[in-house]
């Protein structure tokens, strides 16, 4: 714990000190939280799922909090009057106007804005997703006109006690970080960053051949100051990726993030905030480090995650790399480190932007927008069966926040059905799919000492 940011008040009942019981929850017993992945929908969805999924819907909706990841611009075209960015989050991710309300219908009451896609349609598409889900009655953390608004806790009140929400990204685009205003200069829309440091790191003789090649650049072509900052920190800048010696010999390559103290910090006294003027709080993370393919997150998710709960969070809920990792039980809290995809409709992604098209080196108007998806689909990250299925997470807590147990209810998104507009829509999954999904997440939390027992269809989680 961070004796800088907590001091005494979690220890001492003295006079003007918060009284130590402020790290405790006070929920109704049996307080349940429901906790997907993120939500990348295209159009409303409601009205099908309710048609063909209602066991789905009994899950999301039978919980005192159901929480979830918007990824993704809410607009109306016919109104909007931005563009899109020329930075995404590696694509323009677009959503009709009616998805707010069409969440709140199905259950969702509290999500995290906070992601790389925040401002893929720029700070109005930003604003108009933000009003969208005001409107509709979803609390939502994680964007804000300045970084102080999209860094403050969120709080929403239910019939078991109010709930906060804190929510922060450590992958986002570069023009979407919200900053403060100082002195006559406006604070800058945009998301609450967690910034980090990437260091690759490789073998002694290894990052010396790095310094070799960096020490024959053209002359000028690398700052002094930067040199002369990897001579001081035995590190070898080259092409903005900074490398350093590694001590695992049992790896050719690994990586190693350091956050910013600064950003750490100010979230860690947002969360202490957030719980002490509210009864139960969330905290969220978007990461997508080490990469999505990587199976465990990185080596600075673990740290934060355990601290937020040091800092008062009832449970940190991991968001990101689009496919599930493990769960930790830490002081009788769950850490979710990513729980994937719930919804994930990239093939109904309409329109599309030149860019996209650009990107993929293909011309608008060979191609519907749908064959162009499917095209990327196929061709591109996304074509694998790991990123089309998930679990549903439903908490139940005791009255002082302890978790009792977590029921795992897996989900699949038509990986292999016919149609391509259904793939990415949720339902539930049941016998060799439930299997295997459960499995998965078996063996990945096991590295965190947490046992899931598989019975039927669901996992189980007990404490």
């Amino acid at each position: 714990m961070d004796k800088t940011l907590i001091n005494s008040a979690a220890t001492a009942d003295a006079p003007g000190k918060l009284s130590s019981s402020w790290l405790s929850a006070n929920v109704e017993d049996n307080f349940t939280l429901v906790a997907v992945g993120d939500l990348i929908i295209s159009d409303a969805i409601h009205a099908r799922i309710s048609r063909r999924s209602p066991d789905l819907l009994e899950v999301l909706k039978n919980a005192d909090v159901t929480f979830g990841n918007f990824e993704g611009t809410a607009i109306d075209l016919q109104q909007y009057a931005g563009y899109p960015s020329a930075l995404s989050g590696g694509s323009w991710l677009i959503s009709t106007p009616a998805v707010a309300e069409d969440l709140k219908e199905m259950g969702f009451n509290l999500v995290s804005r906070a992601n790389n896609h925040s401002t893929d349609w720029g700070v109005q598409g930003m604003r108009s997703t933000d009003e969208l889900f005001r409107r509709a009655g979803i609390v939502q953390a994680g964007t804000g006109e300045t970084l102080a608004q999209a860094s403050a806790p969120a709080l929403l009140s239910t019939g078991a006690g109010r709930v906060s929400l804190v929510a922060a990204a450590s992958r986002f685009e570069a023009d979407a970080r919200a900053i403060d205003p100082l002195g006559q200069i406006q604070g800058r829309p945009g998301l609450n960053a967690l910034r980090t440091t990437r260091f690759v790191l490789v073998s002694e003789q290894r990052l010396q051949q790095l310094a070799d090649l960096r020490d024959a650049l053209p002359q000028g072509m690398m700052r002094r100051s930067v040199l002369a900052a990897d001579a001081k920190n035995q590190v070898v800048t080259l092409f903005d990726t900074k490398y350093r010696a590694r001590t695992n010999v049992d790896k050719e390559v690994e990586f190693t993030f350091t956050p910013d103290e600064r950003d750490r910090r100010r979230i860690l006294q947002n969360i202490r905030q957030a719980k002490q003027t509210s009864d139960f709080s969330v905290f969220s993370l978007h990461t997508h480090e080490p990469g999505n393919y990587c199976e465990t997150p990185p080596d600075f998710m673990p740290v934060i995650a355990r601290e937020a709960i040091d800092h008062g969070a009832d449970t940190v809920i991991g968001h990101g790399p689009h496919q599930l990792r493990g769960i930790e039980i830490y002081k009788g809290k769950p850490i979710y480190y990513s729980l994937g995809n719930f919804f994930f409709m990239e093939n109904q992604q309409f329109p599309i932007t030149r860019d996209e098209y650009e990107k993929d080196r293909i011309e608008p108007g060979t191609l519907t927008e749908a064959e162009f998806m499917e095209h990327r689909r196929v061709h591109g990250v996304f074509k694998e069966q790991i990123w089309y299925e998930s679990v549903i997470a439903v908490n139940r807590f005791s009255a002082d926040g302890h978790l009792r147990e977590v029921l795992l209810c897996p989900v699949e998104m038509h990986w292999q059905d016919e149609r391509d507009a259904d793939r990415g829509i949720p339902r539930l999954a049941h016998g060799a799919d439930a299997h295997r999904i459960l499995s998965r997440l078996q063996r990945l939390s096991a590295a965190y000492g947490t046992t899931i027992d598989i019975e039927g269809d669901r996992g189980l989680i007990r404490l």
